[in-house]
């Protein structure tokens, strides 16, 4: 899709405009009612509908079922994230009232990153064709380590600090306790961190992680750099209320790794087909329709049989009791 100079800075005026909407209204610490996380949920999952349609009209079908399948995928690992961001607040006993301020700082990094690996990412397809063998063996071996961790069950129950937050602490030092919604503070005539900033710091240096499997995910699907960012910036608006709005139901969904699994295999493919077609083999494509059926169907697949899983392990709780 042609997008112009002036079409690239309005979207990224308006998402820069959202962005501050978000921040204005979650500005003051408070704990996020599921009233309020839910409107606002829907509020985002609207206004990125209503893009998908505004492309369908700018630039036809094509970019639109781009945008759709792209949004989806990038939403739904998202919500695969949620289950870390759940384990940092927890190892940091983040009070209630101050965790959407983490999340919303989590979310203006991920934003800042992915652009980053965006613009990186276009730049490597645009001279080598041939890195799309690259990212279609990434995916189907993150969909293989993600299926063996589901079997293994080896998500820990604890998050563990990487090195370079733990280079951080031991340089700056941390405060004993929070204090408010500062991220620094004289401690014994020391400059010290406050646990505020090293709970961002630990949401932020996830992102990374996150980003590495969700940038070669939506080139997959779309080589477009403006699908890419858009999809990516709508998927990740609207995060911070969704991780209060489907706190509970997180533990419930149980077979979302097997999903997801499935997804980034099949993009895997995809994009090894693509490779192959590029390099001038006679091999067939799979269609964007056809991708985003798919991808809609596993999700709502995953998530019947893990909400019929986790209720017929509650029944037979109740039994045994």
């Amino acid at each position: 899709m042609n997008v112009s100079p002036t079409v690239w800075l309005l979207t990224v005026a308006v998402l820069c405009a959202l962005v501050a909407v978000d921040f204005f209204i979650g500005r003051k610490p408070h704990e996020v009612s599921i009233r309020e996380a839910g409107t606002w949920t829907v509020v985002w999952i609207v206004l990125a509908c209503a893009f998908g349609v505004f492309l369908g009209f700018y630039g036809g079908g094509g970019p639109a079922g781009e945008f759709f399948a792209g949004y989806i995928t990038e939403k739904s690992l998202s919500v695969d994230n949620l289950f870390v961001f759940v384990l940092i607040m927890g190892k940091f006993a983040v009070p209630a009232q101050y965790q959407q301020r983490v999340l919303m700082v989590g979310v203006l990094v991920a934003l800042v990153l992915r652009a980053g690996f965006i613009a990186a990412g276009a730049a490597i397809i645009s001279a080598f064709s041939w890195v799309f063998y690259i990212f279609g063996a990434f995916l189907i071996w993150t969909a293989w380590k993600l299926i063996q961790d589901a079997r293994k069950e080896e998500h820990e129950e604890e998050y563990q600090e990487n090195k370079l937050l733990k280079a951080a602490e031991r340089r700056f030092g941390v405060a004993d306790r929070y204090h408010g919604t500062k991220l620094w503070i004289k401690q014994d005539g020391k400059r010290v961190m406050t646990p505020m900033l090293v709970v961002m710091l630990a949401i932020g240096s996830t992102d990374v992680l996150f980003a590495l499997d969700s940038i070669p995910a939506i080139y997959g699907l779309t080589q477009d750099p403006y699908i890419v960012f858009t999809a990516n910036a709508f998927a990740l608006m609207g995060l911070r209320q969704l991780y209060f709005l489907i706190g509970g139901l997180l533990e419930k969904l149980v077979h979302l790794s097997y999903g997801l699994s499935i997804i980034l295999g099949f993009i895997g493919v995809k994009l090894v087909l693509h490779a192959l077609h590029e390099s001038g083999v006679h091999v067939p494509e799979i269609s964007i329709p056809f991708s985003l059926a798919f991808i809609v169907l596993v999700l709502a697949v995953t998530t019947f049989t893990s909400l019929r899983a986790t209720r017929k392990q509650q029944a037979g709780d109740s039994d045994r009791r």
